[in-house]
């Protein structure tokens, strides 16, 4: 099994490698609050810029365009800069876009910014992974992994909510100049926090995109592609089934969606764990998890608490995403900036196939529940993925 090139020469120490995981992880929790957030906001934005409420839903469909484009482009391009400079460099990209969509004056001009701002989400997320299995122990990797993630999560629960306040009470326009704050705040402390060295003599483009030519990245994307979708399913109209179906009062649906980002701080914990524990084994295991617990919804739907579980359950389902990442970094270990990048556009692939065919089914008439078994058929397709990907690996083993 092979591991990420190391990025320092030394062991850090047990401090500086604690303060390196949460700079990382600030990063996390400042690009999760800036992509969710806007999901709140969208009333305000719409009023703001006088849009219809499908117009300002373009915008989030452009930040996902941003992340699937830039995660392979910037992985490439940037394949000979040392990992800390690029990591800088990536946050202050991210920075700079979320201040001028907060400065933008129009429409068009948000739209282009929540693109920018998009580019940098995946080729973070792959470096911040590789960086972070390269300051611990091989058998650790996966909970490194994971602890960088929780930033992501963490901004479901606590971000988003802060982000969509300051935009109600001030303006959507702040609580963007606010995420990137936060950005310019991690690049400060990535700055201070990750040690520096030179990114290796043999990294080049077309190294990075040898990762391209391997059958085993290409079925583990697809298995985030469509496997995750099933969560995205059931995520993306969540309010209406708690309110409608659940009969969760309006007034409660914040305190609702808390068990969702609980759920995913629980999911990215355990998830790491076992990862290291047994890597293929774990992702077979965690794609029978989603496909039980988005199968069960519909059934748990009915009652405002059970709902609320069922909340929870689906959010854990974020625990696939630890051991997808480390699955890729083995996959290409000559490629693994690319191989890890790709693994968020694969994430938000999956955001849009979820919430489509989600759509999908309820614009048939099959009511808000029928998402969960959208869902659960997504996540079954990852497990068939998962199957053909077990075994072509037993077929190439050597006789």
């Amino acid at each position: 099994m092979s591991r990420p090139d190391p990025v320092h020469k030394r062991p850090l120490s047990k401090g500086r490698r604690i303060a390196a995981e949460l700079s990382l992880a600030v990063g996390g929790f400042g690009i999760g609050t800036g992509e969710f957030a806007i999901m709140g906001l969208l009333p305000d934005i719409a009023v703001d810029l006088d849009l219809t409420a499908p117009e300002v839903g373009h915008l989030i469909s452009a930040y996902a365009l941003g992340v699937v484009i830039g995660a392979p482009l910037i992985a490439v391009v940037a394949s000979q800069l040392p990992r800390r400079l690029l990591l800088i460099i990536l946050m202050a990209l991210f920075a700079a876009g979320n201040l001028a969509s907060a400065l933008a004056p129009s429409y068009g001009s948000v739209m282009i910014f929540r693109f920018l701002s998009g580019m940098p989400h995946g080729a973070y997320f792959g470096v911040a992974a590789l960086v972070a299995a390269s300051m611990v122990e091989p058998a650790r990797r996966g909970q490194a992994v994971g602890r960088v993630l929780l930033g992501l999560t963490v901004a479901v629960l606590v971000g988003n909510p802060l982000a969509v306040w300051l935009g109600q009470v001030s303006s959507w326009r702040a609580a963007f100049a606010a995420v990137s704050a936060i950005g310019l705040l991690t690049a400060i402390l990535l700055r201070n926090t990750l040690p520096d060295a030179p990114a290796s003599r043999l990294n080049s483009p077309m190294r990075e995109l040898s990762a391209l030519r391997i059958e085993q990245v290409w079925l583990t994307l697809g298995i985030g592609a469509i496997g995750f979708g099933g969560l995205f399913s059931v995520v993306s109209y969540i309010v209406p089934t708690l309110t409608q179906v659940s009969g969760v009062s309006p007034a409660w649906v914040p305190f609702a969606m808390s068990f969702l980002g609980m759920g995913m701080i629980v999911g990215n914990i355990v998830g790491g764990w076992l990862a290291d524990k047994a890597l293929m084994p774990a992702i077979g295991l965690l794609l029978v998890w989603n496909v039980a617990m988005l199968a069960i919804f519909p059934v748990l739907a009915d009652h405002p608490w059970a709902a609320m579980t069922g909340v929870f359950l689906i959010g854990s389902g974020v625990a696939i995403g630890p051991p997808l990442q480390i699955r890729l970094m083995d996959a290409a270990p000559h490629a693994q900036t690319l191989a890890a990048s790709l693994n968020h556009s694969a994430f938000n692939m999956a955001n849009a196939l979820g919430a489509w065919l989600g759509g999908l089914a309820i614009a048939a008439g099959y009511g808000w529940t029928s998402t969960a078994w959208v869902g659960a058929g997504l996540a079954a397709g990852g497990l068939l993925i998962f199957g053909v990907a077990v075994w072509r690996l037993q077929g190439n083993k050597p006789k």
